[in-house]
């Protein structure tokens, strides 16, 4: 099935748990086409952005924006996916910024992190309050600071190597039942990452926001 959505620039996707206007504002100066996933909507219009798309099953958006915004509402109807796998299964751009996907409810945060995995690309960045977040790709080089927070949580079995960091992921067995690799920090001002699978999550402080997505565009997809 064709993407809904193509765009030779990056996507600022927005979704309904909210977000910072100055989050909204830093996000499209990198990624300048704008999407809803359903209720994200709602909050755009009242900061003043109109989407180029509205994707989801359309159940949260308010009548006044369906009436408003119907060219631009892609409906789809499946109850099987959240709005946020419809989005990600319909954008065809070089990266993804998602914001308004995480916030007061831990089932919400949960779900984005499972459509993170689901999708499988590392060039999706969950952008949160404190947190990025994004799925490791099959090899990562991070400019870091030392002692900086560089948090791994497994969301599959999966395995790998790394350099730079305090505690050495070399020869782990990961798993969400068992071995994970939280609160793991920097010591040195590059860390190396190497995973077998698109199941680690990488978490790292939001002022690696720049740096990070520079180094996501720049390393191998598991979707190349």
């Amino acid at each position: 099935m064709a993407a809904l959505v193509h765009s030779q620039h990056g996507v600022t996707l927005v979704g309904g748990a909210g977000f910072a206007d100055d989050d909204l504002k830093l996000a499209l100066s990198l990624a300048p086409c704008l999407v809803a996933a359903d209720g994200g909507a709602n909050g755009l219009a009242d900061a003043g952005h109109i989407p180029q798309a509205i994707i989801g099953d359309i159940d949260s958006l308010r009548d006044d924006l369906h009436h408003r915004m119907q060219a631009r509402i892609h409906k789809i109807d499946e109850q099987d996916s959240t709005d946020f796998d419809k989005c990600l299964a319909n954008i065809d751009a070089p990266y993804v910024l998602a914001l308004g996907f995480a916030g007061a409810r831990l089932d919400h945060t949960l779900a984005s992190m499972s459509s993170l995995v689901r999708f499988g690309s590392s060039r999706v960045l969950l952008l949160t309050e404190h947190d990025i977040c994004f799925v490791a790709p099959p090899q990562l080089e991070l400019d870091t600071t030392m002692g900086q927070r560089v948090s791994l949580f497994p969301m599959g079995r999966c395995a790998g190597r790394s350099t730079g960091l305090h505690w050495s992921i070399d020869g782990l067995d990961f798993a969400p039942s068992g071995v994970i690799g939280t609160s793991n920090m920097a010591v040195s001002t590059r860390v190396t990452l190497e995973f077998d699978t698109p199941r680690m999550l990488v978490l790292l402080p939001r002022t690696q926001f720049r740096t990070t997505l520079a180094a996501l565009t720049a390393s191998p997809d598991w979707q190349d």
